[in-house]
């Protein structure tokens, strides 16, 4: 699937209702912002959230949430402690529990569309790894193309997994059955399933939990690369906020079943916003390479003000 690449310095920083940064996008130049619905307001390109509400039958997780637009050819870090929704917040976008509220992408509310169409714009890959099956990583992948994109020619399905498993390192495994793969080789097959199908919007929730070093790095190098090409969006979950700060280009943090803050990585997690988010005395410091890291110092109560 083919889309436009995004426009240079496509987000701007917003503030919202106490003063947290959120997520704004500078409206694109040309034909995303400048196409309107039936005379109205302009169609926004990206993802935006409107008073979202979802949870349990019995329990809420999440209530009343906004996000701002998120402009194509972002990457967008989801962290919090614990509990926080994140999952929550993933399942519901992508249409998997009930919800309240929109979930609008380029303009389109998701809930209206046809379970196939939203699996064609909407990629998810959850926690849990692939089932361990006898099918091998290239049936798998071939299978989790046809249910998205019946429409493709054998010839163009093969070139697709070809080069998604060539972009992800994973040729080696293109022959091997699930049942032979370890946990972290499940997961990157399930990442590729989620790959190889295009689409419109990526929530992917913890890739890289099963990962050791070199593959957590392959894995949101790939995301990067590929979320920039295409002009595509990305939504990860991710506990570890050295990856976030380094490979994403917003990050949303969650608490108390809202946004407690949203905008530019190296903006949003200060000291104040860690300790009140985490419970943690922690410090942003820069490595050799010029990155920014959090180092965390001591665990403290959520409702100790000490500085």
């Amino acid at each position: 699937m083919s889309t436009a690449r995004p426009p240079e310095g496509a987000h701007t920083a917003a503030r919202q209702g106490g003063g947290s940064p959120i997520i704004a996008a500078r409206p694109p130049e040309g034909a995303h912002t400048a196409a309107r619905q039936g005379g109205g307001s302009p169609i926004c390109a990206g993802l935006e959230l409107r008073r979202l509400s979802a949870g349990y039958p019995r329990r809420s997780v999440l209530e009343g949430l906004d996000l701002e637009p998120v402009a194509p050819g972002t990457l967008v870090a989801l962290v919090g402690p614990n509990a926080v929704g994140k999952s929550t917040l993933l399942k519901a976008i992508a249409g998997l529990s009930p919800v309240r509220g929109q979930v609008l992408l380029d303009g389109t509310d998701l809930a209206t569309l046809s379970p196939r169409e939203r699996l064609r714009r909407v990629g998810y890959l959850p926690q849990a790894l692939p089932q361990a099956t006898s099918l091998v990583a290239y049936e798998a992948m071939l299978s989790a193309l046809r249910a998205s994109r019946a429409d493709l020619s054998r010839e163009r399905a093969e070139a697709a997994i070809a080069r998604v498993f060539a972009m992800l390192g994973l040729d080696a495994l293109a022959l091997r059955p699930l049942n032979e793969l370890s946990g972290g080789q499940r997961q990157m097959i399930g990442l590729a399933q989620v790959l190889v199908r295009a689409p419109r919007l990526l929530l992917l929730d913890e890739p890289t939990s099963a990962l050791d070093l070199r593959w957590q790095l392959q894995v949101l190098q790939t995301v990067r690369d590929q979320v920039g090409e295409a002009g595509t969006l990305a939504m990860i979950a991710v506990h570890d906020l050295n990856l976030a700060l380094r490979f994403c280009d917003r990050i949303v943090v969650l608490g108390q079943g809202r946004v407690l803050a949203a905008g530019l990585p190296a903006e949003v997690l200060t000291p104040g916003l860690l300790r009140a988010a985490y419970g943690v005395r922690a410090r942003i410091e820069h490595c050799s390479l010029g990155h920014p890291l959090v180092l965390a110092d001591e665990a403290v109560s959520l409702n100790d003000d000490t500085p």
